[in-house]
């Protein structure tokens, strides 16, 4: 039996993938397609990948033509697969001529000639282009302007001089919305119930009540309503959490997570103080993301300490109980720290060194130092261009909900909004002297 593999993104799949595909299997017997897996994707800085992993393997098995698919992961692995497998023939596009000549010691290398006039580039390019509005004013929206300029599909829009928030809502698709979390609630409420869907960077609001009616005009209107959290987007960030989740280091019993940065205030000015966003606020939702994603938001009890100056927060520290495990949570503008996640397990623990919301690196330690694994991946823009991506998706996205919630539950959107409501009528919180 003479054996042919291919490999390709598949995404969008059309014509013309399908016409290459049959191709590939009339030389032979049996096709082995390889589908790049969407980590993959990424480590090699092709992010405009719509469709997930899954649809791309569901899309192309439905065609028949595949006797076998398997998913590519890594640089090299094609020669492992032709070795492992006894492939005979390597088919590949007419485009990528000599480029994988090197395999010719392995098996013999068919390029085939493409079907003219289609590509996915084509087909995501044809595909509505998304203006998005970005609201708010400071180094994060201008690295998410910057940022949209690496996604097909999607142009930022920050408001002209003058222009109002209303009249910003009338010219744009879609809203990014980066203002004070106080503001946030009528701003992204104004832009669903004008028909823009809306990415708003967390906290969502200042009460649980709020998200949920956030959530239920989006739904009512059909339109994606999804948390801004560049972290919950990294690759790096994503795998330490899946790994966690699949048992890696045992049961997980303690997840930890420190964000600090000295920002100083002028306390004596009360039109300053006002305008800054709480530590709580600006870093607790990233601080409380690990928490809630491994170990859930039904958390038995809740403590939060905070060092309060004039009123604002300079230090909080949120602990977590649950019925098997715990969780800290430590957010500081005027209090610095050493800026690490550690998860905590029956086997090991995960190690994330600081600046832990935007690494590309972790550990998973044991008890045995040679069981220790590091883990490398490349995290372009901070995980921002990602999140941009995952918006995309969500509005494309039909089902809405948490089908299309991106990186961040909306159960997480709301445990988050309960914990900045609960702190701000100092329930379960117990002030720090200031001496």
């Amino acid at each position: 039996m003479k054996k042919v593999i291919t490999y390709g993104t598949y995404d969008l799949l059309h014509h013309g993938h399908i016409r290459l595909l049959e191709r590939a299997k009339a030389l032979g017997d049996y096709l082995v397609v390889g589908v790049t897996s969407d980590a993959f994707d990424r480590a090699r800085g092709k992010i405009n990948v719509r469709q997930s992993f899954m649809e791309r393997v569901e899309a192309l098995r439905a065609t028949g033509i595949a006797d076998e698919i398997i998913a590519e992961e890594y640089e090299g692995q094609k020669i492992d697969d032709i070795r492992g497998r006894g492939i005979d023939i390597f088919a590949i596009g007419s485009d990528w001529e000599g480029k994988f000549d090197y395999l010719k010691p392995y098996c013999e290398v068919v390029y085939l000639e493409r079907t003219a006039g289609v590509s996915s580039t084509e087909l995501r390019s044809a595909r509505r282009h998304v203006v998005i509005g970005v609201v708010g004013q400071s180094s994060v929206t201008e690295k998410y302007i910057a940022e949209c300029g690496y996604v097909d599909g999607a142009t930022a829009k920050a408001p002209a001089p003058g222009q109002s928030f209303e009249e910003l809502v009338g010219e744009v698709d879609a809203l990014y919305i980066y203002s004070h979390p106080r503001d946030h609630y009528r701003q992204a409420r104004y832009a669903l119930e004008h028909g823009r869907h809306v990415l708003l960077e967390l906290p969502m609001t200042l009460s649980e009540e709020d998200t949920a009616e956030l959530f239920r005009v989006a739904d009512e209107r059909g339109l994606a309503l999804m948390a801004g959290c560049k972290t919950a987007y990294a690759t790096a960030y994503r795998r330490l959490v899946l790994l966690a989740l699949g048992g890696l280091i045992g049961d997980v019993v303690s997840v930890d997570a420190t964000c600090t940065s000295l920002r100083p205030v002028d306390y004596s000015d009360a039109a300053s103080v006002e305008l800054q966003w709480s530590s709580l606020a600006d870093w607790g939702p990233i601080a409380l993301l690990p928490a809630f994603q491994i170990l859930g938001t039904e958390y038995s009890s809740k403590q939060i300490v905070s060092r309060l100056v004039g009123g604002y927060d300079e230090f909080t520290k949120v602990s977590l109980v649950y019925p098997s495990g715990c969780a800290s949570a430590m957010a500081a503008k005027g209090v610095k720290s050493e800026g690490e996640l550690v998860v905590s397990g029956t086997k090991g623990y995960i190690y994330v060194p600081a600046p832990w919301w935007k690494t590309d690196y972790f550990e998973a330690r044991f008890e045995n130092p040679q069981d220790n694994r590091r883990y490398f991946f490349q995290l372009d823009g901070e995980g921002i261009r990602y999140q941009i991506l995952a918006f995309l998706r969500a509005i494309a996205d039909e089902r809405r909900g948490d089908a299309s919630a991106g990186g961040v539950s909306r159960g997480i959107c709301l445990a988050l909004s309960r914990v900045m409501r609960d702190f701000i009528d100092r329930t379960d919180t117990v002030a720090l002297s200031t001496k």
